[in-house]
This record gives structure tokens, C-alpha cells and sequence, in this order.
């Protein structure tokens, strides 16, 4: 089915898709065109067209496009692909986005899993896979297009300035398998060479480690301010007190410190990926 479930307590979203159901559904009827014709015209079925222009479901780009050659719209109808683009992933994710879009540093630590911006789509969904409960298969692959939808802030204009630092057990543990594994080592090995991400590993026989409580990112914004986020189960926070933002920031500083250099780190990665 051509469309993912739209979020019907989310009322951004909402909102987008009650207007861009209305568009549509105008467009269909001015067309001349009953549900399970214009259903037949595109290649979907009536009960899909129906629950697009009810706003139960969200349309893909694809839909989008054949709608707006069937009606003859010109390009308006594939147009709403840019108000739709972002409403289809969750909430949550949405507004890590937002946020991270204001960010000119984005600096993290891992202790888990390798951090979601340095994941190959392979690695993303195995270790989605691993949720209890289980995602449904549509909720997985929602889940699955945000986090790599995210991953365009490495490379989007202006560039940021982007610090990692994993802890060695995130390189090691073998989510989604061995061969799974190796891709996603060498991945961060291309990823750490780019000139904007400083990639550190903290390894496992330091005697000192001050991340210890956990995952955590800061994120430094265009206005000067600093903001963090910390992401546990059932819950994720954005800390905007200051004496917080304080206390992360210090211990970033001192786990950058205890960690490896960045040159260091590089060939500790291809160290472990010759013993994977």
C-alpha cells in the first residue's frame, strides 16, 4: 500500500495532511473522477484513496505523482511532497530534527549502539529489529526512513561540526550478525575521515570513564545557547536548564579527554574490523 499510517494524535501533522487530503480530494473531483476510478487511473485501490482523502493515511511521493499526472494538475498536486515530507516520521523525530537543523555543533556519546547519525540502513534496522514490543512491519519501516532522513545533516549546507565519541562496546557488540557488523565498522571508518566529524572510541581498559550514566548529546545552536538530549527508555528529554547543559558539557569535555584522538580511533576501528 502506497501511504503510511498518519499519526491521527499528532496534530502538526494533522493539521498538513487534513489540508493535503482536502487538495487532493478536490483535484480528484474536478477531474471527474469517483474514488475507485481515480483509484484505477493511479494503480491503487478505492479503500487506499479513501483513506488518503479521510487523512488516515499518508501519501508517498509516488502516489503524489501519479495523482497529479491523472488530474492534470501540473506539477501542483506533486508539490505537496515537500508539506508531506516531514509529517510522515514520528513526532519524536521530527523534533530531534528541527532541532539538530539549528545546531552548528552537534557533539555525542554512545555507550549502547553506534549513534544513529553513523548507522548503515542495515544496522538501523536490525538493531530497530531487537524492539519489545515489536514494531508492526509498516511502523518499522517509518522508523527506519526518519533515522535516515536525519543522517542528511552531515552533509548539508552550511556544514556543522560534528564530535562522536563511542564507547568500544558499541564496535563490538554483533547486532544484526557479524557481516552486518564489518559494513557498519567501515562505514564509520569513511564517515571518520570527512573533515567535518571527529570520530573517537573510548576503550574498554580505561580505568577512568566519566560517561558511565549513559548516552547523552549536546547540541551548540545558531543563537550561541546550548542545548542537550538525553534519550532512555520511554523517554526523550531536552534539557535546556543551564546547570545541566553545565554538567553535560563538562563531563563531553572530559570524556573527549579520556577517549582516544581521532587518528587514534581510526586505526583502533580498523584494529577491531580485522578481528570481526
Amino acid at each position: 500500500m502506497s501511504g503510511w499510517e498518519a499519526g491521527l494524535d499528532d496534530e502538526e501533522a494533522g493539521a498538513v495532511m487534513r489540508t493535503v487530503a482536502r487538495q487532493l480530494k478536490l483535484w480528484r473531483e474536478a477531474a471527474g473522477l469517483t474514488q475507485a476510478e481515480f483509484g484505477a487511473a493511479i494503480g491503487y485501490g478505492e479503500e487506499l484513496v479513501s483513506s488518503v482523502e479521510r487523512g488516515r493515511r499518508i501519501p508517498r511521493p509516488e502516489y503524489l505523482d501519479a495523482a497529479d499526472e491523472v488530474c492534470g494538475a501540473g506539477g501542483k498536486i506533486a508539490a505537496l511532497k515537500q508539506d508531506v515530507a516531514e509529517v510522515r516520521y514520528p513526532k519524536k523525530v521530527r523534533n530531534l530534527k528541527k532541532l539538530e537543523a539549528e545546531a552548528t555543533e552537534l557533539c555525542a556519546y554512545n555507550n549502547s549502539v553506534v549513534h544513529g547519525l553513523l548507522q548503515t540502513e542495515e544496522y538501523v534496522r536490525a538493531s530497530m529489529a531487537t524492539r519489545r514490543p515489536s514494531f508492526a512491519d509498516e511502523e518499522l519501516e517509518q522508523q527506519v526512513a526518519a533515522r535516515l532522513a536525519r543522517q542528511n545533516i552531515l552533509t548539508e549546507a552550511p556544514p556543522r561540526v560534528f564530535s562522536f565519541v563511542q564507547c568500544e562496546s558499541t564496535l563490538r557488540r554483533p547486532i544484526g550478525g557479524r557481516m552486518v557488523l564489518r559494513r557498519q565498522l567501515e562505514h564509520l571508518l569513511d564517515t571518520g575521515r570527512t573533515r567535518n566529524v571527529d570520530l573517537q572510541i573510548l576503550p574498554l581498559d580505561r580505568e577512568d570513564n566519566a560517561g558511565l550514566g549513559g548516552s547523552f548529546r549536546l547540541l551548540r545552536l545558531r543563537d550561541g545557547s546550548t542545548v542537550g538530549h538525553n534519550e532512555v527508555q520511554l523517554v526523550s528529554r531536552v534539557i535546556t536548564d543551564p546547570r545541566e547543559v553545565q554538567v553535560l558539557d563538562i563531563r563531553y569535555g572530559i570524556i573527549r579527554a579520556q577517549a582516544l584522538t581521532p587518528r587514534e580511533s581510526l586505526a583502533f576501528i580498523e584494529k577491531v574490523l580485522g578481528e570481526t
